[in-house]
């Protein structure tokens, strides 16, 4: 297994350390949660640049990295809507154009087709890695910046989402439905 798949492997296993962390009753607790998921949220950036600057893109790699991102990132969204602390339709919203993306390109590999993340998709995953690290830190001069990035990143994800579906809307084959 190549250095990125590991560091993919190693973001899912972030995941339920960070949860875990975030239901704990001592003083640092939310604190420490967030540094657990700012640290997976880098691996997600290492791994890719990793796998593009040594040519180690594996079909594991197109599979698990997004997964790992999505089970992360809808984690700590969960966890924050559970405590009102973010919008839940936001987070409908987001987790809705994950599965439809996600599908979308499961369709898309079907025929053959790698639907690439675009620029507009970067935006969307970016601000919204922001706006959760700021959010879970749970620090109140933070909470109000975080919040607006998080709107932004909602925008961002229903922008990039339409537009994954415009740019490639051939795939689906709407003739033969």
């Amino acid at each position: 297994m190549n250095t990125p798949n590991k560091l993919t492997l190693i973001r899912v296993i972030m995941v339920p350390i960070f949860v875990i962390l975030m239901y704990q009753d001592f003083s640092s607790a939310r604190m420490v949660s967030t540094i657990v998921f700012a640290a997976a949220s880098f691996t997600d950036f290492l791994d890719g640049h990793i796998a593009r600057k040594n040519n180690l893109v594996t079909n594991f790699g197109k599979f698990a990295d997004p997964l790992a991102d999505k089970i992360l990132v809808c984690s700590a969204m969960i966890l924050l809507a559970s405590t009102n602390e973010i919008p839940a339709w936001m987070v409908i919203i987001i987790i809705a154009r994950e599965f439809a993306i996600t599908g979308f390109r499961i369709i898309a590999a079907s025929e053959n087709i790698t639907i690439a993340a675009s620029p507009l998709g970067k935006i969307k995953t970016v601000s919204q890695l922001i706006s959760l690290i700021l959010l879970l830190t749970n620090i109140d001069a933070l909470r109000t910046p975080g919040l607006y990035i998080f709107y932004f990143a909602t925008f961002f994800t229903v922008v990039s989402g339409i537009d994954y579906f415009k740019k490639n809307i051939k795939v689906l084959d709407l003739e033969n439905i």
